[in-house]
């Protein structure tokens, strides 16, 4: 297999505009369009790919995803975040997730050294655009997201922003997971809302990359503490179980054990390689391998979520076995995973 073509599903869910947010089975499935959301992380995926196989084609996919981000920008500096066949957006301004994912994507993007001066140019212009609304945010992973976008600025060597600006805005973001936390914790509850939903682990990762701008020993604090409290929820029997969304785990009841989604094993993978880097524990290390396991068959239902006829991925586990869609989400959710647990001397994390 030609290492172009080991995520082969990739190119196929790609086309001249961007990435297709979905596919019915393994087919690209147009009617459902694109979003935002996939092209910032598939922007990150391709950047990963070409950082460590360093073939072009991978530059060829982070220019449509990069193009995409151009087009979704609004006059106010948000993203628009669907987008139809038509290459029309649906809506004026997309969700505080959306935007701050493309700061997540925009911000790894200026960690990568690139010949072509144009990528970086990019991304700085549209956080040019883009900083102004991150005082606006209201949502906890739109903060969330942000918080390790401004993290990934801050520490750039393509740095063309006022590092204390960036700094303090790391501080508010980064208190204002700390409120929220205190609020909802309890000895027997030690998490930031009064459930756990999606992306939970953004919620300790991006403390942990708070940290690493602020020093901040308090925030590193809740940062350990809430992601020992997930990991004792993910981790239970022995191999990573993320939260099903079929409704979820409500503070006091019982924990949706369906459907698994590929992002939380990517989420939580991120999660633990950054408290590796952090604590330098050994055990952080093992956790992320493990959940890039998951999607190889050491999960609930001993099924592997790799297609290896497709070089796809599929969409998550039911009760019954694996969803057989092969949408965007899944494959960069794997990608970015495999990327970033084995390859980590060659990405940037």
């Amino acid at each position: 297999m030609r290492v172009a073509t080991k995520y082969a599903h990739l190119f196929t869910l790609t086309d001249d505009t961007g990435i297709f947010q979905h596919s019915l089975y393994s087919i690209p499935d147009p009617s459902k369009g694109y979003t935002t959301d996939d092209n910032a992380r598939a922007a990150i995926a391709a950047t990963m790919l070409y950082q460590v196989y360093r073939e072009e084609v991978y530059l060829s996919l982070l220019r449509r995803y990069l193009s995409f981000l151009i087009y979704a920008q609004n006059e106010e500096g948000f993203f628009r975040n669907f987008m139809n066949y038509n290459r029309e957006f649906t809506e004026k301004k997309g969700s505080e997730d959306c935007f701050g994912r493309s700061l997540w994507a925009l911000g790894y993007l200026l960690n990568v050294p690139f010949s072509d001066e144009s990528y970086h140019n990019v991304a700085i212009r549209l956080l040019e655009k883009a900083l102004f609304n991150v005082k606006k945010l209201y949502s906890l992973r739109g903060k969330a997201y942000s918080l390790i976008g401004l993290s990934l600025i801050y520490s750039s060597e393509a740095f063309e922003f006022d590092r204390g600006e960036i700094r303090d805005l790391v501080k508010s973001l980064s208190q204002d997971l700390l409120k929220s936390y205190y609020k909802n914790r309890e000895e027997n509850w030690k998490w930031f809302e009064d459930q756990m939903t999606y992306s939970n682990a953004i919620l300790p990762w991006s403390l942990l990359k708070a940290y690493t701008v602020t020093k901040d020993e308090e925030v590193l604090r809740v940062a350990k503490e809430s992601m020992e409290f997930l990991g004792s929820v993910t981790f239970k029997d022995g191999y990573f179980k993320p939260i099903g969304c079929k409704g979820w785990y409500k503070k006091g009841g019982k924990r949706a054990e369906f459907d698994e989604q590929p992002i939380e094993a990517c989420e939580s993978a991120l999660m633990y390689i950054e408290a590796y880097r952090v604590f330098g524990e050994e055990e952080y290390l093992n956790k992320a391998k493990k959940c890039y396991r998951w999607f190889l068959g050491e999960n609930s239902q001993n099924i592997s979520l790799a297609d290896e006829e497709t070089g796809g991925c599929y969409d998550g586990i039911t009760e019954d076995g694996v969803n057989l869609n092969e949408g965007a989400e899944s494959l960069i959710s794997l990608i970015m995973t495999d990327m970033v647990v084995n390859h980590s001397s060659k990405v940037f994390k």
